[in-house]
């Protein structure tokens, strides 16, 4: 079948009914969440009219003032009138409390204060008096309060359509090319783009940008590539081209284009990224635009584009290359056949897994996420590569996009995966049909040697999960994510100056109001960042743009990069190539263990950090064409590391030994820790990490003598029998007596 004839269905409407949106007057009216409401501190300063109130009175009993708050504090008609001022219960409360202490702590009070306390205390006063006193001090320590109506305007998210003047002022063509993966929805989108006089492409990771990049330059179409951490013009002289391929959040939303192509646009829904999707899909000025993405997101986008006043013409596509579920799990790795892919979602799963394929004199290419680019291209080619010998690939889900590989069969070693919801809480869960699908949808790639692909999984058990995850309609797409912008949260700042940027990113998201197609993309990682250089004296726009820098705040190396990074930038002292080189201890040698292989992926996102940084503050960080070229260096270190993979794993476990009873390695025990014992392994050899004291050693969480006194204490506790056994064997010798 050839992708020109692929094209099956016609240019229409979706089918259904668009679904209703809840009313936007119910996020207008829903109250602030005031635990995020930060106090501050209130000076005692001295009263500008000195003792003028006691010298008109008399000097105020403590002991009698404090009866008379607590009074006032207790009157219901007080709470009510102060939550009409937008002081909740918790708000009065935290309020009163300030106030309390700097009445009774301050020496000096204001005259009128001073007075109208004087005058309660002596009974000539209504304790009702002290409100306006009150709310002056609520206001003082939550300035919110008196701009409550302003931070709502500026968190107004419902009309986000409205924030793209340039593409509003257009009338744009929108086709959604729709389709299976292998469909050739994307190769269609892309033909029309290089037919293009201008366009755009819009992809989720760099790879794709840069094998459009070069598909374009291939077919004599001049294209740039733009991403976060990388320009390249094909022109010399650093002139624009045409056309250019880019990460979508990098995508410019106000030069014009005959053509803009946004891929995977199903990731619309994304807790995290989703915002990127929806500001290209709104924004970019282009005549037409092209998306492409999954049938389950035509409704949705259909809804979105009425908002704009925009029609959607959809193109249906069909798989190029069938794929059907194997009827066998995989069982034993002795049964493995070339152009097999084992889908792990762990990188441990991949140490131990690729440990135990090449125990069995099988060669094979290793891909995981936090591997470079040049690395996962790398061994990518040597498993696409007929003469090459490796023809096993282990690998995370990464290969669902960005890779062209020739899979004849996708084995899933698990179909738990771990993830993070919207609320940017860690949760383990099984994979969607969406994301089954995508994955098992890379065997048999049309391009590929196995013009038909099989997939299955490699333990019996998971076999009838997967047909039924398989089986099941892929979930809609219901909403679109959104993320403040720089002049939003510097609005914010300029009603809240005091406030952190942690703090006021989730002030702005508890006040934030969307209708029913957005909702307000997980900031997590944001206020991570944020708090971390909190401390550093910044201006508010660095400080945003270091906080949305893309960084894996699991490495601690990374981590501790960015603080320093922008310690050194406040101090205006630019990041020099013989700084970076020592920071991170240039040059690197080959890694000898999994260890030093891990160090070096940080490394690698460490110098993607300065990249990227580069762009946002080019005389801070003046070395990019240096830093890039170490990079470079550096990834050819980490291939090398990946194609010894096995040697290190070994080298790590010569590092730690088996210091654990026995029965740590045991199946029962291996059960309640979620873990599978891989069918075909043999008992002398144990998979890396399947022994918990082993990997808690090797992660630094345990040392060898608390490891040597678990031992003992584990030996110890296995010659007594367990609560269990004792009322066993208690209960079987009362039936022997019974018997008897």
């Amino acid at each position: 079948m050839s992708l020109a004839n692929n094209y099956t269905g016609h240019m229409c409407a979706p089918k259904g009914p668009l679904r209703t949106c809840p009313s936007s007057s119910d996020s207008a009216s829903r109250p602030p969440d005031t635990s995020l409401f930060v106090p501050l501190a209130v000076k005692s300063e001295v009263a500008k009219d000195g003792a003028v109130g006691e010298e008109l009175t008399q000097p105020l009993d403590k002991s009698e003032l404090l009866k008379v708050l607590n009074r006032f504090y207790k009157r219901k008609e007080m709470q009510i009138l102060a939550s009409e001022q937008g002081l909740d219960a918790r708000l009065f409360h935290q309020a009163f409390i300030s106030f309390r202490k700097y009445i009774l702590e301050i020496n000096t009070l204001n005259a009128d204060l001073h007075i109208i306390l004087s005058d309660i205390c002596c009974g000539a006063g209504h304790i009702d008096d002290i409100f306006p006193y009150f709310m002056r001090h609520a206001k003082q320590i939550f300035p919110m309060l008196d701009c409550m109506d302003d931070l709502r305007k500026i968190s107004d998210l419902r009309v986000p359509a409205n924030w793209y003047p340039e593409a509003r002022a257009i009338q744009r063509r929108v086709i959604f090319h729709s389709g299976p993966t292998n469909s050739g929805k994307t190769y269609h989108a892309i033909q029309r783009y290089l037919e293009a006089k201008s366009a755009i492409y819009c992809g989720p990771l760099k790879l794709l940008a840069h094998e459009i990049f070069e598909k374009s330059n291939t077919a004599s179409v001049p294209c740039d590539l733009v991403t976060g951490e990388e320009r390249t013009f094909v022109d010399l002289d650093g002139r624009q081209s045409s056309h250019v391929a880019c990460t979508i959040e990098m995508c410019s939303v106000t030069t014009p284009y005959e053509v803009a192509v946004i891929d995977e646009i199903q990731m619309i829904k994304d807790p995290s990224r989703g915002w990127a999707w929806t500001r290209a899909l709104l924004g970019l000025c282009a005549e037409e635009i092209h998306v492409c993405g999954e049938a389950a997101a035509i409704n949705f986008i259909t809804e979105l584009m009425l908002t704009t006043g925009e029609e959607v013409e959809v193109r249906n596509y069909t798989r190029l290359t069938p794929f059907s579920i194997s009827d066998r799990a995989v069982e034993n790795l002795d049964n493995l056949k070339p152009g097999d892919c084992i889908v792990c979602f762990s990188k441990n799963d991949i140490y131990s897994v690729s440990r135990q394929v090449e125990s069995r004199g099988l060669e094979c290419a290793v891909i995981y996420g936090s591997l470079p680019p040049g690395t996962k291209l790398a061994q990518a080619k040597k498993f696409n590569d007929p003469d090459d010998p490796c023809k096993i690939l282990v690998a995370t889900d990464a290969i669902g996009m960005g890779l062209n590989l020739s899979i004849r069969r996708i084995i899933f070693n698990s179909l738990v995966k771990p993830s993070v919801n919207e609320k940017g809480e860690k949760e383990v869960a099984t994979i969607t049909t969406s994301q089954a699908l995508q994955i098992a949808g890379r065997a048999g790639r049309f391009s590929s040697v196995f013009k038909e692909g099989e997939v299955t999984t490699m333990h019996h058990e998971d076999l009838p999960v997967l047909k039924e995850i398989l089986n099941r309609p892929v979930d809609p797409v219901e909403m679109a994510g959104l993320h403040p912008t720089a002049e939003q949260v510097e609005m914010f700042a300029y009603h809240l100056p005091q406030a952190t940027l942690s703090n006021l990113i989730d002030i702005f998201v508890s006040l934030s109001q969307v209708d029913g197609l957005y909702f307000v993309c997980n900031v997590e990682d944001f206020k991570f960042l944020a708090d971390m250089i909190q401390h550093i004296p910044l201006n508010l726009r660095s400080r945003y743009v270091f906080c949305t820098a893309p960084i894996n705040r699991k490495q601690p190396f990374v981590c501790i990069s960015f603080l320093k990074f922008a310690r050194q930038f406040s101090r205006d002292e630019p990041l020099t190539f013989n700084w970076v080189c020592r920071h991170v201890n240039w040059p690197l040698v080959p890694p000898k263990n999994i260890k030093d292989l891990v160090h070096l992926e940080a490394v690698h996102d460490v110098l993607d950090l300065y990249l990227w940084l580069s762009y946002r503050f080019m005389d801070m960080f003046p070395d990019a064409n240096l830093v890039r070229e170490i990079q470079q260096e550096l990834d050819i270190i980490i291939q090398t590391g990946v194609r010894n993979i096995t040697r290190l794993i070994r080298a790590a476990e010569a590092q730690v030994p088996e210091a654990v009873g026995p029965g740590l390695t045991s199946p029962s025990l291996r059960r309640a820790r979620g873990s599978k014992a891989h069918p075909g392994t043999s008992p002398n050899m144990r998979p890396l990490g399947s022994s918990l004291g082993s990997r808690l050693v090797q992660e630094g969480l345990l040392t060898q003598e608390l490891l040597q006194q678990l031992q003992k204490e584990w030996t110890k506790e296995q010659k007594q029998p367990t609560g269990v056994a004792k009322v066993s064997a208690g209960m079987a010798t009362k039936n022997k007596k019974k018997k008897k």
